[in-house]
């Protein structure tokens, strides 16, 4: 029977240094990108979008649609292979009748990725320590203690593979937020006896 409080197991350092060469060959890149076009039909763009998607072996995230009209606006994001990243803009660009801002930023997780599977390797090294010592354990005391640390890691566990397959998702899918506003085709009508100061009121009407 164990005697005294249970020693958590050791924690090998040597991991990163196990981890580094093989994984640092490639780097893991998140990209994401944003952009805001002025289309002819709101509606029809946002499910040309939604198609573009599927056609690249990507998805919609979400998609939205307020408004009526002129005052009419939508926004979809979308999510592509980071490989086909770069035609999917281009493709974005063509449907528009004008880009009015797009913006695009990357971000390197190549580290965090191997501290995550450097803190993996250990987390999962405790995991089998601490079943090995409840395996010998027979004081119910010690069970419960050995029970107790064994559940702790085991959710370290879920949380380090949790974010690990965020980062492989989003790095291997690249993001893709588009804004949509309608092309402004209506001109406003000048009634007879107007004034000009009232025809231009109408104009700025128009226009807004």
């Amino acid at each position: 029977m164990p005697e005294g409080p249970v020693t958590p197991p050791e924690i090998y350092e040597e991991a990163v240094a196990e981890v580094l060469p093989s994984t640092a060959e490639e780097r893991m890149i998140v990209r994401n990108g944003d952009m805001s076009l002025v289309v002819d039909d709101v509606v029809d763009a946002r499910d040309e979008i939604a198609q573009l998607a599927v056609r690249f072996d990507g998805y919609v995230v979400s998609s939205r649609i307020s408004g009526e009209e002129q005052d009419m606006r939508g926004w979809i994001s979308i999510r592509v292979p980071d490989e086909k990243f770069d035609q999917a803009l281009a493709e974005l660009r063509d449907l528009a009748v004008r880009v009015t801002s797009e913006s695009t930023d990357s971000r390197d997780v190549t580290e965090e990725y191997i501290d995550l599977q450097s803190r993996l390797k250990n987390a999962e090294a405790t995991e089998s320590q601490y079943l090995v010592l409840l395996e010998k354990a027979t004081d119910v005391e010690d069970i419960l203690r050995i029970y107790d640390s064994l559940s702790r890691v085991r959710r370290e566990i879920e949380q380090i593979k949790g974010r690990m397959q965020y980062l492989e998702r989003t790095s291997s899918m690249s993001l893709i937020s588009v804004n949509l506003k309608p092309v402004a085709t209506a001109k406003p009508l000048v009634r007879a006896g107007w004034s000009a100061l009232e025809a231009l009121k109408a104009a700025v009407r128009g226009i807004v």
